[in-house]
């Protein structure tokens, strides 16, 4: 697509040409074309530096900025996306093999675990949990990885940190990390990511895992009861120093070694070590960006990561651009030799053997509307690209068998699609502590589950995901989504509270049964009636662009069929996590991607010690059900089996008739990728996958100038108009000037 720029151009020079004088105008005109004749080698809508055409670069875009980068607090997928490239924890999933398969990273191997019981004797790996007191997580990590070059590594000839006395006036000058003059780095240690792991206990810091660890890790409670004693006697800016505290859960055997003790068996545990929170971080980079001064030029971990990944940080202009470099002292891990039997077929193992990453460098750009994210992508200004509804039936085409494929204009520019589904669950969820939705008496908490599924009802996820994601979804029955353990299929499936089963599949239950279930609930019509007023709700969502009104457009009218008057109140993300944490919500809207695969990882976002308000967990709608509870305590640390199998129905159904959550949809990823972007492989779990990634930057920028080449006719047209309409003139000039040329000679 052109810009409209192009064409504009020749009419706004007929014009300047015009009003500067025949004379003048005919050279500037001749002037302009020579610019513009000369412009034509390079392509003019590129948003790109010239400089940067031919490299090897993903470019990409992200809608949302991210707040946390320090690995002891995100928590949020658009931001894993730039984490999981930078840190590097002890274990990833295979990028290739399925089901999911943990294998190391760090790691020299898997972790050796053992089991104690309580009187420090080893039992035997198949002992039951019952026995098992605490668990011994050993985790020995490969010498001579380097972290990536950083000034809080810097030293001088004397072997001093460079860096950490910063005064008053050593900061004046510093307002991004390369304005320090020096940079070094060392080696990782096992001590790297005992430090780390204290610092999920840091009281200035919230991580939002602290209370699931706590009550797993040991000690870690205890050392934050301490850290907060300690904290509150220092000012606000001393450094607080968390190798001078010891964690009793954590040991250190010798530099590459160290252990990780939980309480009794937990044998998701596992899958945490593959996760950012328990990635390395040295003591040096939190002294460094502890000084005073640096904070208030964003100069923080939380802005700037530090880690021994393919990756680094480089730029961090989040409402414009975010920018990954590669990591120069990376190296030791190369594409993987074997995958699924199909991936060879797919050349998925071209690249086998060859040293990661294969990208040099990753562009982000800030893009908040879709049309210009489309229009730039077909361009081929970003390599991949999401499929928006508004794009759907120019981009993919649905065969007789029900098979997705792209269009045949897709297809002729090369352009492939992807597909999977993916393990998550978009919900809106109900705060549990609002008088309205939630309830505090007994009463109010029987009149509020009503009203919860009466709304249930209302709201119609099959007509939701038919409109705005082209069919891209599956209607969730509970929390848990396909490729879990406890989704299940079919009428075994099935959520009572929503729906009946008829003509072998789930039906939406009537909206006249759910008018009934309101009136129970003591709102007949959509009225209080105690008060005899409407029924106003209020519902939290992030900043929306206009691409999103008609779907909030469309929920509004979900909650009319009950005569609910529903009040849309729309923020930004960090604001709205805000409020999320402080339970200032009343009706909002989330998704939950999984983080390993386990019904543990998704069952934990509804279990009462997890909630939001006060203990900072994942529990956003700060549900609290003793028996769902006390089930999931029971369940949480058992193997996959039949007796779990039924204690995981359970809590389901538990779930179904409280209705804390509409439960949403679980989603089918659609994105479609360039004929140059290579070696991808839908992956929802491991987020470390730029590595693996291959552009053809020689393809992608011989199509770029195929796709773009600038269209000239306007512009000949204009100037052949532009020399009719002044030749007169000209001629006329010429004629005065040799007139007056003449009778100066006869004087």
């Amino acid at each position: 697509m052109q810009p409209d720029y192009v064409y504009r151009f020749p009419i706004l020079l007929l014009f300047s040409c015009f009003s500067m004088g025949v004379g003048k105008g005919w050279r500037y005109g001749l002037f302009f074309l020579v610019i513009l004749l000369t412009a034509c080698t390079d392509v003019w809508n590129n948003p790109y530096p010239e400089a940067d055409s031919g490299k090897n670069i993903l470019y990409n875009a992200f809608v949302e900025r991210p707040k946390h980068l320090d690995p002891v607090q995100s928590y949020s997928s658009n931001e894993i996306t730039f984490t999981a490239q930078i840190y590097q924890p002890p274990l990833q999933y295979h990028y290739l093999k399925r089901p999911f398969t943990l294998i190391p990273q760090t790691a020299l191997s898997m972790p050796v675990v053992r089991y104690y019981n309580a009187n420090d004797e080893q039992l035997p790996a198949n002992a039951a949990s019952a026995e098992i007191h605490y668990s011994v997580y050993e985790i020995s990590i490969k010498p001579g990885i380097l972290y990536q070059p950083h000034p809080a590594f810097a030293k001088d000839v004397q072997a001093n940190l460079l860096y950490h006395a910063l005064t008053v006036q050593d900061t004046q000058s510093v307002y991004k990390l390369s304005d320090f003059e020096h940079s070094g780095t060392r080696e990782l240690v096992a001590a790297d990511y005992i430090y780390q792991i204290k610092r999920l206990a840091h009281p200035r810091l919230h991580s939002p895992i602290y209370g699931l660890m706590a009550d797993y890790l040991v000690g870690l409670r205890e050392l934050a009861d301490t850290l907060r004693k300690v904290d509150r006697q220092m000012p606000a800016d001393d450094f607080l120093d968390l190798r001078e505290f010891s964690l009793s859960g954590v040991e250190l055997v010798d530099d590459y070694t160290y252990r990780i003790r939980i309480k009794g068996k937990y044998p998701q545990f596992m899958y945490w070590l593959a996760m950012p929170f328990f990635a390395p971080v040295p003591w040096e980079v939190d002294r460094f960006f502890s000084q005073s001064g640096l904070a208030e030029r964003n100069l923080t971990l939380d802005w700037y990561p530090v880690g021994t990944g393919p990756y680094m940080l480089t730029q961090n202009d989040p409402n414009r651009i975010m920018v990954l470099e590669r990591n120069p002292n990376f190296a030791g891990e190369f594409y993987p030799y074997e995958g699924m039997p199909e991936d060879e077929e797919r050349g998925l193992l071209r690249d086998a053997g060859r040293p990661l990453p294969l990208i040099d460098k990753v562009v982000f750009s800030r893009e908040r509307e879709s049309i210009p994210r489309w229009n730039k992508f077909l361009q081929g200004y970003y390599d991949a690209s999401g499929i928006g509804s508004d794009s759907f039936d120019q981009a993919v085409q649905i065969t007789g068998q029900g098979e997705a494929i792209v269009t045949d204009d897709m297809a002729a520019q090369g352009i492939r699609l992807e597909t999977a589904v993916a393990p998550s669950t978009y919900y809106m969820g109900f705060n549990m502590l609002d008088p309205i939705v939630g309830g505090r008496t007994q009463q109010e908490r029987a009149s509020a589950r009503k009203l919860r599924q009466a709304i249930s009802i209302a709201v119609d996820y099959e007509e939701y995901i038919s409109i705005f994601a082209n069919g891209r979804g599956i209607p969730a029955q509970g929390p848990i989504p396909p490729g879990i353990e406890g989704y299940r299929e079919g009428l075994a499936g099935l959520n009572p509270t929503v729906y009946e089963w008829r003509e072998d599949r789930p039906q939406r239950k009537s909206i006249e049964l759910a008018r009934a279930l309101l009136a129970e609930a003591g709102y007949p019509r959509g009225v209080d009636r105690k008060t005899g007023k409407p029924l106003v709700l209020y519902f939290d969502v992030t900043a929306r662009s206009a691409d999103d009104k008609s779907i909030l457009d469309w929920m509004r009218k979900q909650f009319r069929k009950l005569n609910i008057q529903l009040v849309v109140r729309s923020t930004d993300y960090n604001r709205f996590q805000d409020k999320i944490r402080k339970g200032n919500a009343q009706i909002f809207e989330w998704g939950w991607n999984a983080d390993y695969p386990d019904p543990e990882n998704f069952l934990f976002l509804l279990y009462g010690p997890q909630r939001k308000v006060g203990n900072n967990g994942e529990n956003a709608a700060n549900y609290d059900n003793a028996e769902y509870n006390q089930l999931f305590e029971q369940m949480k640390n058992m193997e996959p089996g039949p007796q779990r199998a039924r204690i995981i129905d359970r809590m389901v159904a538990i779930l179904r008739e409280d209705a804390p959550w509409l439960w949403g949809f679980h989603p089918l990823d659609f994105a479609l990728y360039h004929a140059w972007y290579e070696n991808v492989k839908p992956n929802r779990l491991g987020y470390n996958n730029i590595k693996y990634w291959r552009i053809d930057p020689v393809l992608r920028e011989q199509k770029r100038r195929e796709w773009n080449e600038p269209v000239l006719w306007p512009i000949g047209t204009a100037f052949a108009v532009l020399g009719i309409f002044l030749a007169p003139a000209w001629f006329a000039y010429r004629r005065r000037e040799l007139s007056q040329s003449l009778s100066g000679r006869a004087t």
